[in-house]
């Protein structure tokens, strides 16, 4: 994690005292939704996520740092501001993927499935973050360092990408007119936490809008958006909230009748199953 990120802490922390005291003036808990448990599982995970991706840069910086030294281009001019414009743009599509891959591959969704677990939609949600991703992560930012970005320049980006996203969280602001066409905003953000069948997998872009708009999976906010998970977890349960996909998983291996049933379980999309028991978010909608 870049130091970006920690010395913004403080500023989220106040962001969220600020929020708090909106809610009560707005309307209280029907309008934002804290709830103190809930609250502080999502801080608690924010936390852990530091200690976690510190620990990962172990492995993620020297992977970074051997691709860059096999670079193809030379994309990484710091002193140059064209540079920075790509690095916007490329370290945005590769979160997207990113992003859009932890969804569609359950695996994966194991690893990210916690930042949706809470029922609520405030700025603390924001920092209820994985703590596998760090781990899961780095290879979809490969390109990155290949493309001639130095391995701070890559950091760096992820770390305005993470900053970026700490607002989308949040039910104060509806819509912003315009700007909605070509970037990210809480309307949009709202729709990929919701768990409403349309909103299922929907608007995985970071910064931008546009490579939902352009690979179809955008999706407009409309009906209310209702948060959380297909099945909730019901526990503040660090442990629980952190890795219940993972036993989930483990469960339905054990119990699938053969090899390929088995690798579907854990490389299909969430919601896949062997007898159609259970279903995917494309197999939902098709339904609709």
């Amino acid at each position: 994690m870049s130091n970006l990120v920690l010395y913004a802490i403080p500023a989220f922390i106040a962001l969220i005292v600020l929020e708090v005291l909106w809610a009560r003036r707005a309307g209280g808990a029907d309008v934002v939704g804290y709830e103190l448990r809930d609250t502080t599982a999502s801080l608690s995970m924010g936390l852990a996520n530091v200690i976690v991706s510190a620990g990962a840069k172990l492995v993620s910086i020297p992977f970074f740092a051997l691709l860059y030294e096999h670079r193809i281009a030379d994309l990484g001019q710091p002193a140059m501001a064209w540079s920075w414009l790509v690095l916007l743009v490329a370290e945005d599509f590769c979160y997207y993927w990113f992003h859009r891959t932890h969804h569609e591959v359950r695996l994966l969704w194991a690893a990210h499935v916690n930042h949706h677990s809470s029922q609520h939609y405030n700025l603390s949600t924001a920092l209820r973050q994985a703590l596998l991703t760090p781990l899961t992560g780095p290879i979809f930012w490969a390109p990155l360092p290949l493309l001639g970005f130095p391995p701070w320049m890559v950091l760096t980006a992820q770390a305005w990408s993470l900053l970026y996203q700490f607002w989308l969280h949040t039910e104060a602001i509806r819509n912003l007119g315009p700007l909605e066409y070509v970037l990210n905003t809480p309307s949009h953000h709202r729709v990929h936490h919701g768990k409403n069948v349309r909103y299922l997998d929907r608007n995985h872009g970071g910064i931008f809008i546009v490579w939902d708009r352009l690979f179809g999976t955008f999706e407009r906010e409309g009906e209310r958006v209702v948060y959380g998970l297909t099945k909730d977890i019901g526990t503040f349960n660090l442990v629980k909230i952190g890795f219940h996909e993972l036993s989930a998983i483990a469960a339905d291996v054990r119990r699938a009748p053969g090899l390929r049933a088995k690798l579907g379980y854990i490389f299909a999309p969430p919601g896949w199953s062997h007898d159609g028991s259970t279903k995917t978010a494309g197999q939902l909608q098709k339904m609709l």
